[in-house]
């Protein structure tokens, strides 16, 4: 399936397979995929959580709202901002700019403290919205990868992150804005055409 095709084929899936495995080298293909997502200053401040586990998955729709899709879908990632992103892997991108030739040596210092001044102290809302904005583009990479490899997944922002935080040991300076479901649209399954959508003229505008 082209890049096109995906995106427009791509749909927020209710019904999956209940059964229907995934993979770890397709969840691995698809993030690895999805890891070369844009983000500021190549900074990549996610992680996730790959829960595939029934048992898991069952714990999971209970920190969902018990949401049948949570333990249906063939696997859920749990989408995780880290505001840490910055000094976790800012030495390492620097490090590859210099090798790479897009840094000469003498820049490393300016380009640390531009990072650092753009994107505030560690527990600042700046902080905290420059991972989750990020993490935001890793997860839509994720969507549109996936349906390029005949997945259908369901972001999922209907959450109790303290619940899910706790049951999946994540750290509590860590952010969960969504979940992502993945896997096969369920038998039998047909689905409406899509919904509501707005005009370009109610959002766009042009000077």
């Amino acid at each position: 399936m082209d890049l096109i095709q995906a995106i427009k084929e791509r749909r927020s899936i209710n019904f999956f397979e209940p059964g229907k495995e995934i993979s770890d080298g397709q969840i691995k293909e698809l993030l690895a995929m999805a890891n070369l997502s844009p983000s500021s200053f190549n900074l990549q401040p996610w992680r996730v959580v790959v829960v595939k586990n029934p048992e898991r998955k069952k714990a999971l729709r209970q920190c969902a709202f018990n949401q049948p899709k949570a333990e249906e879908a063939s696997a859920v990632l749990i989408m995780i901002a880290d505001p840490k992103g910055v000094e976790e892997n800012i030495d390492r991108m620097l490090d590859s700019w210099q090798e790479l030739g897009y840094m000469k040596p003498e820049m490393r210092e300016t380009y640390k403290g531009m990072a650092q001044n753009l994107y505030g102290p560690e527990d600042s809302l700046k902080r905290k919205i420059f991972a989750v904005k990020n993490t935001a583009l890793f997860a839509m990479t994720i969507m549109i990868a996936a349906k390029g490899l005949g997945l259908e997944t369901h972001p999922m922002d209907g959450l109790d992150e303290e619940c899910i935080k706790k049951e999946f040991n994540i750290p509590t300076d860590k952010i969960i804005p969504m979940l992502i479901a993945v896997g096969y649209l369920k038998s039998g399954v047909t689905l409406l055409p899509r919904a509501f959508r707005r005009d370009l003229s109610e959002f766009v505008r042009f000077e």
